[in-house]
């Protein structure tokens, strides 16, 4: 029980690996405060922490407004900073809201831990976008940071903002650089949110898979329980030789292949295949997949769920609760950001 009465901060603790994480803590005795916006596009749902409710403090504030952020922190033993946005695709429409988000929000944030919680333990989740097209697979912390979005730039920032920080001694920061993220409480009527949301939303509503291209592309899809356990890892750690660290799933599979095993385990038939949309081509980055030798080595964390396990257990989660994940009337949301081009002002995401 690593975390038994110890006082923990979730930011981003509405949204999908950080409820998983809150209920976790819940589970170890912690007491846990969680501190989301519900930004609309970012994944938000009050019903992820139903496990827990009353269990959780929870403050519906951005991480940037330092007046209610900084008597939370002075009473934390531990931050897990799981704020932020996720779409590349939404990033290279509205790169402003983007920044914001990701980064300028991510910069108060620090200010407010640095000014409350001096020298706090905080594990900032990070994205494996930062490296852009890999050079070489599998990918490990050494790889040349070349992002191909908006959303891998302005998430590489922040990772320097935490990392540049610890290294003045300042907060003691560490870094998981995620690969792709699949699970229960994963938003599943946001659009633009990745591949896995799009098969799992179609899955559900017994609607065949498509396989863009040829399929062989890989990826090394992780279960959230295996990507909270890694948050969970990094926070209880001391005197640890790296700071930053790659985090990806058990073994690299094709996205035909991923596509077949969903359909496999949902009953739907095999996927059908269609050119690669021309949008996506520019922000692809072909294969990739993880090098998680140092997070092994240095937190003895090892990706455990296969890929048809995990897929099996999130499709069980949904079906016995898609009404609080997914419209039926409207099973197949638009992409469409009504945005503000007032100075720092947050788009709203809508379905057309």
């Amino acid at each position: 029980m690593r975390y038994r009465d110890k006082r923990v901060l979730v930011t981003g603790g509405l949204g999908f690996i950080g409820s998983n994480l809150a209920i976790r803590l819940v589970a170890e005795g912690a007491r846990v405060t969680v501190v989301d916006p519900l930004i609309l596009g970012c994944g938000g749902n009050r019903f992820n922490l139903e496990p827990v409710a009353g269990d959780v403090e929870v403050h519906e504030c951005s991480i940037a407004d330092a007046s209610r952020l900084r008597p939370i922190l002075a009473r934390c033993d531990t931050v897990f900073n799981l704020a932020g946005e996720i779409s590349h695709i939404h990033s290279m429409l509205f790169p402003e809201r983007d920044l914001e988000i990701n980064t300028t929000s991510q910069l108060l944030f620090l200010q407010s831990c640095l000014a409350a919680a001096p020298g706090v333990r905080i594990v900032y989740a990070g994205t494996r976008q930062v490296y852009g097209v890999p050079a070489y697979l599998p990918v490990d912390e050494n790889h040349p940071v070349n992002p191909v979005d908006f959303n891998g730039v302005h998430k590489y920032a922040a990772t320097q903002y935490h990392l540049m920080l610890h290294r003045m001694g300042l907060l003691d920061a560490v870094v998981i650089r995620l690969t792709n993220v699949y699970g229960p409480r994963m938003a599943l009527d946001v659009p633009c949110q990745g591949f896995l949301s799009t098969y799992l939303r179609k899955a559900l509503t017994a609607q065949a898979l498509e396989i863009f291209g040829d399929g062989r592309q890989l990826r090394d899809p992780l279960y959230v329980d295996d990507a909270v356990e890694a948050f969970l890892a990094a926070g209880a750690a001391r005197d640890l030789p790296r700071h930053a660290y790659n985090a990806g799933g058990p073994a690299p599979l094709s996205l035909a292949e991923i596509a077949e095993s969903l359909s496999a385990v949902a009953g739907l038939p095999a996927p059908s295949r269609r050119p690669f949309p021309q949008e996506r081509k520019a922000i692809d980055i072909g294969s990739y997949y993880t090098d998680s030798t140092k997070i092994g080595e240095d937190l003895r964390w090892r990706p455990a769920t296969s890929f048809a396990e995990g897929a099996a257990r999130t499709l069980a989660f949904y079906r016995e609760r898609l009404p609080h994940y997914l419209d039926a009337g409207n099973p197949n949301p638009g992409c469409k950001l009504v945005h503000s081009r007032r100075p720092n002002a947050i788009s709203e995401l809508v379905s057309s």
